[in-house]
């Protein structure tokens, strides 16, 4: 039996879950809750509010992760994506990207965790909605009792959901790919913390590859829920099963339909002469991942045929693939 007071969602994957990218993937799920790109709280006090904190439409699913150090404009940050309309904001307190490091936020954090708890203590004063924490369960040389210290520093803010991902961050030595491959999940350490802290919501991240797989992870260690990552973005029509294996409601669209809802979308939001469509083609060219012909058809798609323009490529590419599909099963 699915608790269906279980939480889903898709990670915040920089250069990838942008605002086209959420359209894309709310087509195949209603449920699945949606972070944006990581957003530098630098930017969102100095930068274009607007054009970052776009989105197509609201719900309240659509989560904006930020990151950042200084507490003055994490709480600025934090009222503006407040005022834009969101319900939630979550800290990235685990990439360990160089560049990041070098900002002084992300992973590098969880060895600073007074910080953290300044700049949660600021954010709280400055506006009312939900705000949650996504880390590692340590950086290289901490040990267990340092990640649930870590934990337990953070939550007496009054933090009450931490997406954890389930690998260390190390920081000396690894890059960001293989900081997401090298260092060995231990799902048991996540349900560990579980165990002790059973008030908080404790969501599993990292290495999930399937939502049969992340149902069985988060029943077998208890937890409240997971996160996909990459396969969410590679293969995106896994996301069909949510709905439905999770929530109980099944309504979702068919691959022909999401990729025609998406060829409406180019046609609304792409200049006719300046090849935008690529901007949106590109989060969908795993739509079609694993069926006959689906190479033929990314490949038709990232053409630029003067003749086919803004959504009539993804129309005519999916009928074909369609057409094909439809004759072989016959």
């Amino acid at each position: 039996m699915v608790n269906q007071n279980l939480e889903f969602s898709i990670a915040p994957m920089m250069k990838w879950t942008d605002h086209h990218c959420r359209f894309f993937h709310r087509l195949i799920t209603k449920k699945t809750f949606l972070y944006s790109e990581m957003i530098s709280a630098d930017a969102l006090v100095y930068g274009p509010k607007d054009r970052l904190l776009f989105t197509n439409e609201f719900d309240d699913k659509t989560i904006i992760q930020i990151g950042g150090s200084n507490p003055d404009n994490m709480s600025k940050a934090a009222n503006i994506v407040q005022k834009h309309g969101y319900k939630e904001v979550n800290l990235n307190i685990g990439c360990p990207s160089n560049r990041v490091q070098a900002g002084n936020f992300g992973a590098c954090l969880m060895e600073k965790p007074n910080i953290v708890v300044d700049c949660i203590k600021r954010m709280q004063d400055a506006c009312d909605i939900v705000i949650t924490v996504k880390c590692r369960i340590g950086t290289d040389q901490m040990n267990d009792e340092g990640f649930f210290n870590f934990v337990d520093l953070i939550s007496e803010t009054g933090i009450k959901k931490f997406i954890i991902h389930a690998r260390k961050a190390i920081l000396n030595g690894l890059n960001p790919k293989q900081n997401r491959e090298i260092p060995p999940l231990n799902y048991k350490l996540v349900s560990v913390l579980k165990n002790r802290k059973q008030d908080l919501q404790i969501i599993l991240n990292g290495g999930i590859k399937t939502i049969k797989s992340g149902l069985e992870n988060t029943k077998n260690f208890n937890l409240d829920g997971f996160m996909i990552g990459r396969e969410a973005y590679q293969n995106p029509f896994i996301l069909s099963e949510v709905d439905g294996m999770i929530f109980k409601e099944n309504s979702s669209l068919s691959r022909k339909e999401i990729a025609f809802k998406v060829a409406e979308y180019i046609d609304k939001n792409c200049n006719l002469y300046l090849n935008h469509d690529f901007k949106i083609i590109r989060h969908i060219l795993g739509l079609y991942n694993g069926m006959p012909r689906s190479k033929i058809w990314r490949t038709k798609l990232v053409q630029r045929n003067d003749y086919k323009i803004k959504g009539d490529k993804v129309r005519f590419a999916t009928d074909e693939i369609e057409n094909f599909i439809n004759k072989k099963i016959a």
